[in-house]
């Protein structure tokens, strides 16, 4: 068995190698539409310094196409990408060249209040010796931010995506002749109020996972259905400002997962409730740091007496350096349930932390490098898995309208207990041109 945290460690190193600079004040722009224009004046604001990934390269960037109250910002990728271990194996490794050509729009208003955004994306990928690894993805969505009076608005998003379950995946079934794909449905509704020092936040989000089946090389079924679910949270924050430059919350989220299938004997039922609760603070000192830290309990409770219940301490950090205006450090920690695929977990508790430098060599010039340290310990069965990864990537941007980016990865697992998965290394190699109009 493989980590499945590993293929999405690559595909952030690999993002950052493949031109997210280039979107890097898009992103900004978008997310900063949806948030309240009265935001500069809030007790909550956080905005003293502009990372190096947030800030703005008029000089770099397309002025994108007008459509009346909107700005359409298209851009196309096209990478090449070398793998020495596409199947995450820990012996026979085999390599191999991947091609990828992913277009993209954007859509954003341009409105004074309020705002609307949508999105389309798509990849095309292409293995160069196995191509019965090829596959097409794609995801479309849009969001919305209603504003009512000062301090209050609404959001509203949602999305459907097409992806595929990478090799390395612990989850995916190694019989299967072609990769899994899957279909993900998500939606979200959040509302906030601010009273001066009080901001209270309400956040509900849906999301919907359905499997397609694999098939044998023998032609057999390779049954995913019963890893279909659907996942509903719902958040409630409280946050209470000290100062304008720190506050204090209280938040607290649960979570109902339900499986479409019900339990077999071979595959008990993985429904779960589950809650977390988690306290901190969120500040800003001066221009040099700024983040967020709580900690609390998180727990989740499967349906299946044959499970045990996850529980344990609960936490999130994220913290922004900036020790001169040219460079930004960023210090990210999580702890969570997630659901395995696994047949004999109903899940594992994920922890991981990672650090992340980007430098400004010129203008022109992104130097980024990262580290990141995971580990999985499975409820139901003996595995722990823990996870290395390292990168560098290196962005060039021509002109307003081409931009070159190189990156390197190497990720490293290691895999214990008496149902371990296998211990791999994969080093990853990738160059890309965006093109943005």
């Amino acid at each position: 068995m493989k980590s499945k945290i590993m293929p999405m460690a690559v595909a952030v190193a690999t993002m950052a190698a493949m031109g997210v600079p280039f979107s890097i004040s898009w992103a900004q722009t978008v997310r900063g539409s949806l948030n309240s224009a009265a935001d500069a004046q809030s007790n909550f604001a956080r905005d003293r310094n502009v990372s190096v990934r947030q800030r703005p390269h008029p000089e770099y960037e397309a002025a994108g196409m007008r459509l009346g109250a909107f700005t359409a910002r298209p851009q196309l990728t096209v990478s090449g990408e070398y793998n020495d271990n596409i199947y995450g194996a820990s012996a026979g490794e085999i390599d191999d060249f991947i091609f990828r050509v992913k277009p993209s729009v954007d859509l954003q208003s341009t409105w004074s209040r309020h705002a609307l955004n949508a999105f389309a994306r798509g990849s095309i990928n292409r293995y160069a010796d196995y191509d019965s690894e090829n596959t097409e993805e794609y995801s479309f969505g849009g969001n919305g931010r209603l504003d009512i009076v000062r301090g209050t608005n609404l959001t509203a998003g949602g999305d459907h995506s097409r992806i595929t379950e990478p090799r390395t995946s612990s989850s995916t079934p190694t019989g299967s002749i072609k990769p899994i794909q899957y279909d993900l449905t998500q939606f979200n509704l959040a509302g906030v109020r601010e009273f001066n020092r009080l901001r209270l936040q309400a956040r509900g989000d849906y999301r919907k996972f359905n499997y397609d089946d694999g098939r044998t090389l023998a032609g057999a079924e390779v049954e995913q259905d019963d890893r279909d679910r659907e996942i509903t949270s719902f958040l409630a924050r409280g946050d209470y400002a000290l100062s304008p430059a720190t506050a204090v919350f209280v938040q607290g989220t649960v979570n109902k997962r339900e499986y479409r299938l019900p339990g077999t004997v071979a595959r008990p039922s993985r429904d779960s409730d589950g809650y977390e609760i988690l306290a901190g603070a969120n500040f800003e000192v001066g221009a040099l740091v700024r983040g967020e830290l709580a900690a609390g309990y998180l727990s989740q409770d499967f349906d299946s007496p044959l499970y045990g219940k996850v529980d344990g301490f609960g936490g999130r950090a994220q913290l922004e350096w900036f020790p001169t205006q040219l460079t930004t450090v960023t210090i990210n920690g999580t702890r969570s349930v997630e659901d395995s695929g696994i047949i004999g977990s109903s899940g594992y508790l994920s922890n991981n932390v990672g650090a992340q430098v980007d430098h400004e060599l010129l203008r022109n010039v992104i130097l980024t490098g990262q580290v990141n340290y995971g580990d999985d310990d499975y409820e139901g069965i003996d595995r722990n898995d823990k996870r290395f990864t390292a990168g560098v990537s290196a962005t060039y941007l021509l002109n307003r309208r081409l931009g070159v980016v190189a990156g390197y990865t190497y990720f490293d697992q290691n895999s214990k207990g008496a149902n371990g998965g296998q211990d791999f290394k994969v080093n990853t190699i990738s160059l890309g041109i965006t093109g943005r109009f």
